[in-house]
């Protein structure tokens, strides 16, 4: 399979490369190493894009009897870059060896080791492979973190810190003396380039993880730790569940942009979640975890107070005046109509509580801001009030929908 060939970068003392390495594969009953090079050399390039101008020039190097040969070489463009675990920084090695050890920097350094190793095997370095098979304490990085805690660890880690500082400089020349780049054709680097640039603008932007929600939850649960929220609607007539994050301060809901899907039971939600994504919050990094949590069954649809947005009765209140209406419903309420109407993209729904001007917008002003001095408080009747928050209600309403369950 193309993915047999894999594209690496080597930090070497005269700067980075990026090359191809082969890890092992069986053929004619023999386990083969290979990397990019021919002969005697070892090719690394700076850049991505000579890497590629040389697999499209078809010149001759020791890849080519590798079986998947033909299929990477016909790989999109950006299959030429190299992964961030496939990243080697070499020279870094003994800069890690002079820090305490830690999880990362000891599986790094077992990384870096491994490939050095190979490549002073694949191309016969005396002084990379006695380096090695010299010092047996070199595995100890292999085996993880658990070997160098405690002060017997840390003496094990002085160790291999003074081993490698006595020979690391010989096996980093070693390897920088086979590193060779070969002549290539300018006008096809230059078109590989154009390619890999325009391949990489072509990537859609990724979606942030969205903050972990401190509070609200019960020990452990899930949704606290993924960062989305379940949402209650209430209206007149129907109740409704969805979910919702926040990507900074843009609401992104369970939905397709143009509308959110609701469910009228915490099972609808759980089904749909098991068996469908959805246009946007599937796009969320750990959207995944509640789907796992859906399909498995641990889904425990859990909506906080603050996530509980009651538009049932508002109206009537309005009638009353004032007065009547509870402040902390109605500023929840208008919280959804606005995270709604960011969502979709209307802005006029977003102006029709957050404005100023209509008899509305007024009366929504002054309730919610009761500490306001400046804000003169609405006149008797209200009916022309309530009458536009019952239209706002159908707006909302209209940009809810309860999708088809696969």
């Amino acid at each position: 399979m193309a993915k047999d060939i894999v594209p690496i970068e080597l930090g070497l003392p005269e700067g980075d490369v990026t090359t191809l390495w082969a890890p092992s594969w069986r053929e004619d009953n023999d386990d083969w190493e290979a990397f990019l090079g021919l002969d005697e050399d070892l090719y690394g390039f700076a850049t991505t894009a000579e890497l590629l101008a040389l697999v499209r020039s078809g010149a001759e190097h020791d890849l080519q009897d590798h079986p998947s040969w033909a299929e990477f070489a016909g790989s999109d463009v950006l299959a030429f870059r190299a992964a961030e675990d496939n990243c080697y920084d070499l020279v870094g090695v003994l800069e890690l060896l002079s820090e305490n050890p830690t999880e990362s920097s000891v599986d790094e350094i077992d990384q870096s080791f491994a490939i050095a190793r190979s490549i002073g095997e694949v191309c016969e370095l005396d002084t990379v492979t006695k380096f090695f098979n010299g010092n047996p304490i070199l595995a100890a990085v292999t085996r993880g973190m658990d070997e160098f805690y405690g002060r017997d660890g840390l003496k094990l880690w002085k160790s291999v810190r003074k081993t490698v500082a006595k020979g690391w400089d010989d096996v980093l020349d070693a390897i920088q003396g086979v590193m060779t780049t070969p002549e290539l054709d300018p006008a096809e680097v230059d078109r590989a380039v154009k390619d890999l640039e325009t391949a990489e603008a072509a990537i859609p932007e990724p979606v942030p993880e969205p903050e972990p929600v401190p509070t609200g939850y019960p020990e452990g649960s899930l949704w606290g730790s993924v960062g989305i929220d379940p949402v209650r609607i209430v209206f007149s007539d129907q109740e409704f569940l969805t979910l919702r994050c926040y990507l900074g301060d843009q609401p992104v809901f369970l939905g397709d942009g143009d509308q959110a899907y609701v469910f009228t039971s915490a099972r609808g939600l759980a089904r749909y979640l098991a068996d469908n994504d959805d246009a946007t919050l599937s796009r969320v990094a750990t959207y995944e975890q509640v789907k796992i949590a859906a399909t498995d069954g641990s889904l425990d649809v859990h909506v906080t107070d603050d996530n509980a947005y009651v538009f049932a009765g508002i109206d009537r209140d309005i009638e009353v005046g004032p007065a009547m209406v509870d402040s902390e419903q109605l500023g929840l309420a208008v919280e959804l109509v606005t995270d709604l109407a960011n969502y979709v993209g209307d802005s006029d729904l977003e102006a029709s509580v957050t404005g100023r001007g209509s008899t509305l917008r007024r009366f929504l002003h002054f309730v919610l801001n009761p500490d306001d001095a400046k804000l003169l408080e609405p006149t008797a009747p209200y009916d022309d009030e309530a009458s536009e928050w019952r239209d706002l209600v159908d707006d909302v309403e209209r940009l809810v929908t309860t999708p088809d369950i696969a």
